[in-house]
């Protein structure tokens, strides 16, 4: 994989200097505190990145550059302060018995729900476009939080990481069906083949799952996050996988979403019974960052739905 193209200040700065194989990074230290938007949001992507598999360019040593993990943690903070900002934890409410409900009485915008009757092919392609930027790490993100549980949690988030792995075998591995589909449709399958596309609420998604899986206190955010994906997962997959038969779209494609239809019915409960369940059993102050995973999980999909509907002049699609 290679190195994006620069959108502002800081990333002319960071993207400049992991080329050049230099080992001082002070100058993009003094970029970050006043990097904003897009900017701000791929120079966090990319250090985020030499933690999963890295780049061509950049020599593997740096991951672990103090000054690099410096300027990550500042724009981390950052973003954490801007999802909490939005976030107001629910009254009175226990996640385990009530957050099947409390996400039952969301509303949002629904782009699965735009696919399954109206979109054209054009705006699926460019839907997948963007998405695999998410689909082609898929649990990745979820996997660095294994080691920081419980017995109990552990075992069960072992289950649900089992099945989004293939239940061993390669061929079905979720982020690989979506690999297999996107070529099918005519796509690039490689994972960054479309980084320079996608648009700030989708360089958000993919930072806050990160942010949650790297950090241990954020342990509870990050199976929060799960759990409320999981929960939105199984209808909007079945609608995707029916408006993709109504354009006609490969079976490989139709496959993924297909797979997701049944797992993901089963995941939620395992993911809010189990996983949660055993959290709080164990930690019960991390309740809170349960809901603020959850309620970030909604929130940036809406967004990112959002974006999409008013760039194809459609008017929302509630859920």
């Amino acid at each position: 994989m290679h190195l994006p193209h620069p959108r502002g200040p800081l990333t002319e700065e960071l993207l400049g200097a992991l080329r050049s194989g230099i080992d001082d990074f002070y100058a993009v230290l003094a970029a970050a505190p006043t990097a904003t938007g897009e900017d701000a949001a791929l120079a966090l992507w990319v250090l985020h990145e030499l933690h999963y598999r890295g780049f061509g360019e950049v020599p593997e040593q740096l991951e672990w550059d103090p000054q690099l993990i410096r300027v990550r943690r500042v724009l981390e903070h950052d973003l954490e302060n801007r999802l909490r900002d939005r976030f107001t934890a629910p009254e009175g409410l226990s996640f385990v018995e009530d957050v099947f409900d409390w996400i039952d009485g969301h509303e949002g915008p629904s782009l699965a729900r735009h696919v399954h009757r109206d979109a054209d092919r054009e705006q699926v392609l460019e839907l997948f476009r963007l998405r695999s930027l998410y689909h082609l790490k898929e649990a990745d993100p979820t996997a660095w939080v294994v080691p920081r549980l419980g017995v109990r949690a552990k075992a069960a988030l072992m289950e649900l990481q089992y099945d989004e792995y293939g239940a061993g075998d390669p061929n079905r591995l979720h982020h690989h069906l979506f690999a297999e589909g996107m070529r099918a449709s005519g796509l690039e399958p490689a994972y960054d083949a479309y980084l320079h596309l996608v648009p700030l609420e989708v360089l958000e998604q993919n930072n806050a799952l990160s942010m949650f899986g790297l950090h241990r206190r954020l342990r509870g955010a990050a199976l929060g996050h799960l759990a409320a994906f999981e929960a939105t997962s199984s209808l909007p997959s079945r609608r995707m996988a029916q408006g993709l038969e109504r354009l006609g779209f490969p079976a490989e494609m139709v496959d993924y979403y297909a797979e997701h239809v049944e797992a993901d019915a089963v995941h939620e409960q395992l993911a809010v019974r189990t996983i949660c369940a055993a959290l709080l059993e164990e930690e019960p102050e991390l309740e809170e960052d349960l809901w603020f995973g959850a309620f970030t999980c909604l929130d940036l999909e809406d967004r990112f739905a959002r974006t999409m509907l008013a760039r194809w002049g459609v008017e929302e699609e509630v859920a």
